[in-house]
């Protein structure tokens, strides 16, 4: 376990793509439950009723699905400085200075060894409630609707690497993060990580791609309050139609209750109850799962289903 950093303060923001945009913004707002916090010609800007940004879920039109950037908020401007002065010193592709969108200011732009894009910020737009959104309490971000499956907060994303441990190292090195727990295969390889700047257990997971593509999304989570949430949930998303890949379930790795589905363009996403489950020793040792302990399967014995191995964003490309 690397010493914790703290440059970076959380994860801010996921850019999905979709290529049936009206049909996932329906999905995302109706269904899902998230709040539409505005919307240009070519993206809708989406939080959940407790997330204090802007947005948290950029939307965006798109050609195919998958992942267009995921973007953290650091701790502090010196803290940008020292994470861009960090990256630029690195192996890793700097992309730049962009000037931000709608939910923040200028970014910094860069690259895994996968082509994931990643952005690191400070200047951030807070969203401001009008009178029709305003909580009861004024130390909430905005009122609970309790529409669709209403869930609280972003809580993390899965990516997908044909190589973990060089994932790992990007992670460590650019964003100073911390692997709160591994699993390691018999061949020597890590199967996957999970990453944490925080004391949260962790904000981002990457697990080894299956599938035969580059760049991938495997999902994107948004935090509920309970297990009696994610219950209901499956009814909303059984009366809607949405296919429901697997779950309700508890994961041993982690120990999260799960839902998972896809939404109408193909995009896993996932809704998770994490208890009160934090990282709070300073001298937290990674929890390492071998790959006889994940062949068991879930925490209660239900095997994980084909498709979550091999299902991610955007579709690989069959060979002509």
């Amino acid at each position: 376990m690397t010493d914790p950093c703290y440059d970076v303060a959380h994860l801010g923001h996921v850019e999905m793509y979709t290529n049936r945009f009206e049909e996932s913004l329906d999905f995302f707002t109706r269904v899902y439950g998230l709040k539409l916090s505005g919307q240009d010609e070519t993206s809708a800007y989406l939080r959940a009723w407790e997330d204090y940004e802007f947005h948290t879920l950029k939307l965006t039109r798109h050609e195919t699905t998958g992942v267009g950037h995921i973007g953290y908020r650091v701790s502090s401007p010196e803290a940008l400085e020292r994470r861009v002065a960090a990256i630029e010193a690195s192996e890793y592709t700097s992309l730049g200075w962009v000037e931000g969108d709608m939910g923040h200011g200028r970014a910094y732009r860069f690259e895994d060894p996968f082509g994931h894009v990643f952005e690191l910020y400070w200047d951030t737009h807070r969203y401001v409630p009008d009178d029709a959104d305003k909580p009861a309490l004024k130390n909430m971000a905005s009122r609970y609707t309790g529409q669709g499956a209403a869930p609280r907060r972003l809580d993390h994303l899965n990516l997908l690497s044909s190589d973990v441990t060089a994932f790992r190292d990007f992670m460590v090195t650019c964003l100073g993060s911390r692997v709160t727990e591994q699993i390691l295969l018999d061949n020597g390889r890590l199967g996957g990580c999970w990453f944490t700047v925080n004391n949260k257990t962790y904000d981002l997971a990457c697990t080894e791609e299956h599938g035969g593509g580059d760049a991938r999304l495997h999902h994107v989570t948004y935090a509920t309050d309970q297990r009696e949430d994610i219950l209901r949930a499956a009814d909303i998303f059984l009366e809607n139609g949405v296919h429901i890949e697997t779950g309700p379930h508890k994961h041993a790795i982690q120990g999260t209750f799960f839902l998972y589905v896809w939404e109408p363009a193909g995009n896993r996403v996932e809704l998770a109850n994490a208890g009160a489950r934090l990282i709070l020793a300073p001298d937290w040792e990674t929890v390492t799962w071998t790959e006889a302990e994940r062949k068991r399967g879930q925490a209660w014995g239900l095997k994980t289903i084909e498709t979550f191995h091999t299902h991610g964003t955007p579709p690989v490309q069959a060979a002509e």
